[in-house]
C-alpha cells in the first residue's frame, strides 16, 4: 500500500468524467518559491507523483523543503485479463489525479532558483505531461 492512496473514498468505483477547461484552483504558488506547472491535461498516476517526487528529493539531498499539491484520490477500475464482456465494472486498481492545464504540482523552497529548476526538471521527465518552471 502506498502513502499516496486515500484511507477512504465517499465512493469506492468512480466514473471517468471529462477534464475540460483550465484550473483556477491551485493555479499560483502559495508555499515555496519554485514550482512545477501542468500545461495539458491527463490522470497522473500515484506511481507517477512518488516516481518524481523520489527524483526531487534525491536531487535536493538535505537541503530545501518541498510541497505535492495534488494527492491521487479517483480511483481507476480494471478487469482481469481474458475476462469475458458484461460481469459488471472490474475492481479498482490504483489512483489518480485529474490534472488541468494550470495546476501546480510541486512546490519547492529554501534552494537555489538553478538547483530548483534542475530538481523540477528532472521530475517532469517522470510525468505524463509537458510542465513548466514557474517563480514567485
Amino acid at each position: 500500500m502506498s502513502i499516496l492512496m486515500p484511507k477512504k473514498v465517499k465512493h469506492r468505483k468512480w466514473r471517468k468524467g471529462r477534464s475540460k477547461g483550465i484550473d483556477r484552483r491551485g493555479a499560483e504558488l502559495v508555499f515555496g518559491a519554485f514550482g512545477l506547472k501542468s500545461l495539458e491535461a491527463r490522470w497522473i498516476s500515484a506511481r507517477q507523483i512518488e516516481a518524481a517526487r523520489r527524483a526531487i528529493i534525491r536531487y535536493l539531498k538535505k537541503g530545501g523543503k518541498l510541497w505535492i499539491r495534488i494527492f491521487p484520490d479517483k480511483p481507476v477500475t480494471k478487469k482481469g485479463t481474458e475476462v469475458p464482456m458484461g460481469g459488471g465494472k472490474g475492481s479498482v486498481d490504483h489512483y489518480v489525479f485529474p490534472i488541468k492545464p494550470g495546476r501546480i504540482l510541486f512546490e519547492l523552497e529554501g534552494i537555489k532558483e538553478s538547483e530548483a529548476k534542475d530538481a523540477l526538471s528532472k521530475a517532469a521527465d517522470k510525468l505524463p505531461i509537458k510542465t513548466r518552471f514557474v517563480k514567485k
